[in-house]
């Protein structure tokens, strides 16, 4: 069946197989990423050939109104996305879902590095592709991420694929007695959210409640872990790291008021991925931006630091496959105002 049983344990232990052993893997394809956002509805599907996964696609379901839902696939599907064919054929795997769900769209945001040629494909195959000209309220994900890659690096040749002022900050903060940390137990986790909610204020952003957290940690156990960077008696940063099957993904991330000139994230990041080069892990996803200008955005600015020599990755963006064009039309419309109108709101109560 194409469509996974959910209560099929031996077709379940195969599909999380294929999952985790792809090249095209990514953490938010997961199983376990359903459990995360378990607000949502969730279907998967996939194709197999003699006897064999090739492609596999988990997709949340979120109902709007009228009755109607987008399905998304989160970072999918996970197969060779210039096989068009077999990512038609996925998807032609998800019809029934999309029938059942009454979907005006499945909607896809793959790993999947941009290229014009591939740009191109996708709009002949008949796909709505949103990339290029798109800001961030137009967009669930960013299309430019952050990535450093570990692969045949070790400490000293990590340190020098960053810019200088980043191994200076690095240094600086070592040579100071920042100490750095790492555990699983609610005592991490609460340093994290604490500092994360410091972090929110500052910065007058909307952060997540503490359960959300807990949801990562319950279901991700093998590869969650909080880092935490220590001064003397206060805690300066902390951040929650998921090293999925050789990914290591700086999800979240908090700072205190205090001590800022003692770049502890900088030797926060640097040793995590020290770790993640020891535990074998071949990249270190910072993250993702949607500004690629420093003197405007500060995240950027921070990220950027330790890409001088992989630079920017930038995925090909969303595809769309549309089942009713008027609504999907009226989606892409009104969803980008929706979310200036919650920035303008959010901006008031922080003024």
């Amino acid at each position: 069946m194409p469509i996974l049983d959910k209560n099929n344990a031996q077709e379940v232990a195969r599909y999380e197989k294929f999952v985790q052993e792809t090249p095209f893997r990514a953490l938010t394809q997961d199983l376990g990423w359903k459990d995360v956002k378990d607000d949502w509805g969730n279907e998967q599907v996939y194709v197999e050939r003699d006897g064999e996964i090739i492609a596999a696609m988990s997709l949340l379901i979120k109902k709007v109104p009228g009755g109607y839902s987008l399905l998304y696939a989160p970072r999918g599907p996970l197969c060779d996305l210039e096989d068009i064919a077999l990512v038609n054929e996925l998807v032609s795997e998800a019809q029934p879902l999309a029938k059942k769900h009454k979907a005006f769209a499945l909607k896809m945001d793959p790993e999947q590095l941009y290229t014009e040629e591939l740009d191109a494909k996708y709009k002949k195959a008949g796909y709505q592709v949103r990339n290029e000209g798109m800001g961030e309220d137009d967009l669930i994900q960013p299309r430019y991420n952050m990535i450093v890659r570990l692969k045949d690096e070790d400490a000293d040749s990590l340190m020098l694929k960053f810019r200088p002022r980043v191994r200076s900050k690095i240094r600086k903060a070592a040579r100071e007695g920042v100490e750095i940390d790492s555990g699983t137990t609610d005592e991490y986790l609460k340093t994290f959210f604490d500092l994360y909610d410091i972090m929110g204020d500052r910065n007058g952003i909307t952060t997540r409640d503490y359960h959300y957290f807990e949801k990562i940690r319950e279901a991700f156990p093998k590869h969650f872990v909080v880092y935490r960077a220590k001064h003397e008696e206060d805690y300066l940063a902390a951040a929650v790291l998921l090293n999925y099957e050789g990914k290591q993904y700086y999800l979240y991330a908090g700072s205190s008021n205090e001590k800022r000139k003692l770049n502890a994230s900088h030797l926060l990041n640097y040793q995590m991925m020290v770790d993640g080069i020891e535990m074998g892990a071949e990249q270190y996803d910072l993250g993702g931006v949607f500004v690629l200008d420093g003197e405007e955005d500060g995240l950027f600015n921070f990220k950027n630091g330790f890409c001088q020599t992989d630079g920017v990755t930038t995925y090909i963006g969303e595809i769309d496959k549309v089942y009713k064009p008027l609504l999907y039309k009226t989606f892409v419309t009104l969803v980008p105002k929706l979310q200036e109108v919650k920035k303008k709101i959010a901006e008031k109560k922080n003024n």
